[in-house]
């Protein structure tokens, strides 16, 4: 029988850090949740897109909004914004950008384990 487990984002297991933005990261019973935390100017294909060198974001993201607004572009051309107690399922093939002056804080289940690591 399997114990119980719990982690702190508080005390990430790990954080990727990119200009503009970090993620804390925990991984628990071969799982990986992440918070984002993205700061007022940070956009997915200025900030990250260079690090792991793809033309879109590739990483599939079930995610809930704690704070600011996220807009997100589809390669599709589909495009929304997802806002503070928003639950959002974000397939892979996208950017997305802070707007306003508030930081995004996102708490992801599923897209963060490779997010942000160097190609």
């Amino acid at each position: 029988m399997k114990k119980m487990t719990v982690k702190s984002l508080n005390s990430p297991d790990e954080t990727r850090k990119f200009e503009n933005g970090k993620i804390e990261l925990a991984e628990i019973e071969g799982k990986t949740i992440g918070r984002a935390i993205f700061e007022p100017g940070w956009k997915w294909s200025s900030h990250v897109k260079p690090l792991v060198k793809t033309e879109w974001c590739e990483a599939p993201h079930f995610q809930y909004q704690i704070s600011g607004i996220l807009h997100v572009k589809m390669a599709d051309g589909t495009e929304m914004d997802i806002k503070p107690g928003d639950v959002a399922f974000i397939p892979p093939g996208h950017d997305g950008w802070v707007v306003g002056d508030e930081p995004v804080v996102a708490i992801d289940f599923q897209g963060m384990a490779d997010y942000a690591k160097k190609a």
